[in-house]
């Protein structure tokens, strides 16, 4: 059966390279970025190795096939609900999200809510007066550049038992003060399969691509002096965010009459939009694995770790590469059946933007359910 699996996966792998590399050439290889940070604190703590064991609300960002674990909980939730806050970049930026889950009569709906922002821009090009040609700082404004994403999901289990399936619809909004704003609209599929100790998952996402609809909004003094500064006036576009395919597997060992578990999960990410600084890569296709692992205790404390996002970075001085990669590490506590009317989690994690910057995010968030009566 373990083999079955493994074939599906490559299958699917290949057919996702046949399928979108001839589109590579046109799209950019970023696109919508804040979509690939990640939500939940165990996630953020485990390097975002979780496609293959994510069972909770989060699934609906992370695998929308591991919604449909939330039933089989030995707690039943009526529903279950998120609330994650991180900052970056020393506070410049902000990320937040919120998701809620609800079990239904043949499977798990769910809604996720994200913001990734950065607020409070000085707006300096109407600082010089055309009148009188001199610096005015009171004409100085201020904006926020924001990217939004509302992702709609759907879960369920199927007839082959272990396996379920899930799939996503994301409305995504882009905003850059008043000067531009995009709508864009994708979907994401995937599935998870367990048999004993193991866990495996995949999910394609934005498996059609995603197409982003830019709007320009210049009024004709910044359109004057983004002409007199010689930076390019932009036109209305299409943004193309082309499909990426992430699969794991994960394997839970027991110790100490079951009371200490370690589960690491490990996590290969496929991109089809041309060669990048991964471990492995090629034109069109890189791979860039990941590990994470687990430690929990009585299903209670869990202690995480995680590695991924290796990079290739060139030397500032020299013609040789370096490798950078990003460390994460986290801390958890769980209380099913909190009083006997809820669940809650809550979850802290420490993550690196990148080896070679050593700019640490704190990352809190809060997991809670009420029970079904």
């Amino acid at each position: 059966m373990l083999q079955r699996v493994f074939k599906i996966w490559i299958s699917a792998g290949l057919v996702l390279t046949g399928t979108f590399s001839s589109l590579a050439q046109d799209a950019p290889k970023y696109s919508n970025e804040f979509l690939t940070i990640g939500v939940g604190a165990r996630a953020l703590g485990m390097g975002n190795n979780v496609v293959a064991t994510t069972g909770d609300v989060h699934a609906g960002y992370w695998n929308p096939a591991g919604l449909s674990k939330i039933p089989q909980s030995a707690f039943k939730p009526a529903f279950e609900g998120s609330l994650m806050h991180s900052a970056y970049f020393a506070g410049l930026a902000n990320y937040d999200y919120l998701g809620t889950a609800i079990p239904i009569e043949g499977g798990v709906i769910g809604v996720s809510f994200l913001r990734f922002g950065v607020d409070d821009i000085q707006n300096t090009i109407n600082l010089i007066d055309p009148g009188t040609g001199q610096l005015d700082y009171s004409r100085i404004t201020k904006f926020s550049t924001a990217d939004y994403a509302g992702i709609i999901s759907f879960a369920k289990q199927t007839s082959v038992e272990g396996l379920s399936i899930g799939a996503n619809a994301k409305i995504i909004r882009r905003v850059i003060g008043s000067f531009a704003s995009a709508w864009g609209f994708g979907l994401d599929v995937g599935a998870q399969y367990q048999t004993g100790n193991w866990q495996f998952g995949a999910v394609a996402r934005d498996i059609t691509s995603t197409f982003n609809a830019w709007t320009y909004t210049l009024d004709q003094n910044t359109k004057n002096v983004f002409d007199s500064t010689g930076n390019e006036i932009p036109e209305n576009n299409m943004e193309v965010t082309l499909p990426r395919f992430i699969a794991g597997g994960a394997y839970t060992f027991y110790f100490l009459s079951d009371r200490l578990t370690a589960t690491p999960e490990a996590n290969l990410t496929f991109t089809f939009d041309g060669e990048r600084p991964t471990l492995i890569s090629s034109d069109p296709v890189s791979v860039d694995p990941a590990l994470g692992v687990e430690f929990g205790f009585k299903d209670l404390v869990f202690l995480r770790g995680g590695v991924g996002d290796f990079q290739r970075v060139r030397a500032q001085i020299g013609d040789y590469e370096t490798t950078s990669f990003k460390p994460s590490f986290g801390v958890g506590l769980k209380l099913d059946g909190l009083f006997g009317i809820g669940n809650l989690a809550i979850d802290y994690a420490l993550t690196d933007i990148g080896d070679q910057t050593l700019l640490y995010s704190n990352v809190f968030s809060l997991r809670f359910g009420l029970l079904a009566k």
